[in-house]
C-alpha cells in the first residue's frame, strides 16, 4: 500500500511517500480502505519525539488516527461490520506504528463507528480525535443546562466541537479566539471573546459572577485565566496543559471508545454537530499539511485525502 513513512524523529521534512505491506488484519479488527484521514497537532509532536517518554514508537511509522473509509475485510469473529461498511475511527493503536495516513489501516472495532451518511470523507474524518476530546472534556468539566462554559480555541478543531456540544446541552458559552473567528463563533453559538492580555476583564463583563466550567485547549495563560474565573476550580479541563492539576483541575487524554463516536455520528446526522474543514491536502502533502498545523491558525479541521 501507499503510505506516509517516517524513519526518525523530526519535522515536516521527514516524512515521505513510499510503500508498507498491507496491514495484518487480527481477531476483532477490521481492514480499512482508507478514504480520508485527520491530522491533528498530536500526529506531528509524536513526530517530533515530544512523546516518547510516554509512548511506544517503532520506526519506520506511519501517523496518523482519525480515519474514515470503508471496510475492505474483517477478522476473526466480527460480526459488528460487514464488508462495503462506511465508518470512521479513533484508530489509536497501544504503540505507534501503522497509523492512517495510508491507503489501508487495520483498527480493532472498539475504535470505529458507522460514518455519518451526512458528512463527506474530509468532514467525517475530521471528527474523531476532536470530537472525542470535546465530547469527553465537557463529561468531565460536567457541563449541562443552564451552565455558563468558557472554551479557550473555540475555533479550532477541539474547541469548535466543544462548543457545538456545550451549546446543544443547554449551556452558554463565551468562546476565545482571535477577532477574524468571532462571526465563525457566534454561528456556532458562542459568545466570542479576543484572547491574550485583559481575557479575565473581558470574559467578567459578559459573565460578572464568573464562569461554571472551562475547557482548555491552548495552556499557558488560559488555565490561570481559567482558575480566576471559575466558580469550581475542579471544572477546569484542559487538554494542553498539564498544569490544570496544579491549581485543581483535570488534564485531560482522549480515549478511543466506539460509543461516544457513534454517538457524535448521530449528531452529526441530525444536524446538531457541523464539521469545519479549514484545509484538506492529498496524502502525497501530508508534509505541507503538518507545516499548515503547526502554525496555528486553524479553523476546524485539516485533512488529507486518498485516493
Amino acid at each position: 500500500m501507499k503510505a506516509i513513512i517516517q524513519q526518525r524523529y523530526g519535522g515536516p521534512e521527514v516524512l515521505t511517500v513510499g510503500e508498507r505491506p498491507d496491514p495484518k488484519v487480527a481477531p476483532g479488527e477490521v481492514l480499512i480502505r482508507v478514504r480520508a484521514a485527520g491530522v491533528n497537532p498530536v500526529d506531528w509532536k509524536i513526530g517530533a519525539g515530544y512523546l516518547d517518554p510516554l509512548m511506544e514508537v517503532q520506526f519506520p511509522i506511519t501517523p496518523g488516527w482519525d480515519v474514515a473509509g470503508v471496510v475492505e475485510a474483517v477478522g476473526l469473529d466480527v460480526h459488528d461490520y460487514r464488508v462495503g461498511d462506511e465508518v470512521i475511527g479513533y484508530a489509536r493503536k497501544d504503540w505507534v506504528s501503522l497509523g492512517t495516513y495510508a491507503e489501508l489501516v487495520a483498527a480493532n472495532v472498539r475504535l470505529i463507528a458507522r460514518k455519518p451518511a451526512s458528512l463527506d470523507w474530509s468532514r467525517a474524518a475530521g471528527l474523531p480525535l476532536a470530537g472525542l476530546t470535546a465530547y469527553q472534556a465537557l463529561d468531565r468539566a460536567r457541563v449541562g443546562d443552564g451552565d455558563t462554559v468558557v472554551v479557550h480555541a473555540a475555533a479550532g478543531g477541539v474547541g469548535a466541537f466543544a462548543t457545538q456540544l456545550a451549546v446543544a446541552r443547554g449551556a452558554r458559552v463565551i468562546g476565545t479566539a482571535s477577532e477574524r473567528n468571532h462571526d465563525f463563533l457566534r454561528g456556532l453559538g458562542a459568545e466570542p471573546v479576543t484572547y491574550g492580555e485583559g481575557l479575565v476583564e473581558r470574559v467578567r463583563s459578559l459573565a460578572p459572577g464568573g464562569v461554571d466550567a472551562a475547557v482548555d485547549g491552548v495552556g499557558g495563560e488560559s488555565v490561570d485565566a481559567s482558575h480566576e474565573l471559575l466558580r469550581e476550580a475542579s471544572r477546569l479541563v484542559s487538554v494542553a496543559d498539564p498544569r490544570a492539576e496544579e491549581v485543581g483541575g483535570v488534564n485531560m487524554w482522549v480515549r478511543p471508545n466506539a460509543a461516544d463516536l457513534t454517538e457524535l455520528s448521530r449528531l452529526a446526522d441530525d444536524g446538531t454537530l457541523a464539521v469545519t474543514v479549514d484545509r484538506a491536502f492529498p496524502l502525497e502533502e501530508a508534509a505541507e499539511a503538518w507545516r499548515v498545523s503547526q502554525e496555528g491558525r486553524t479553523r476546524g479541521k485539516i485533512v488529507l485525502t486518498v485516493a
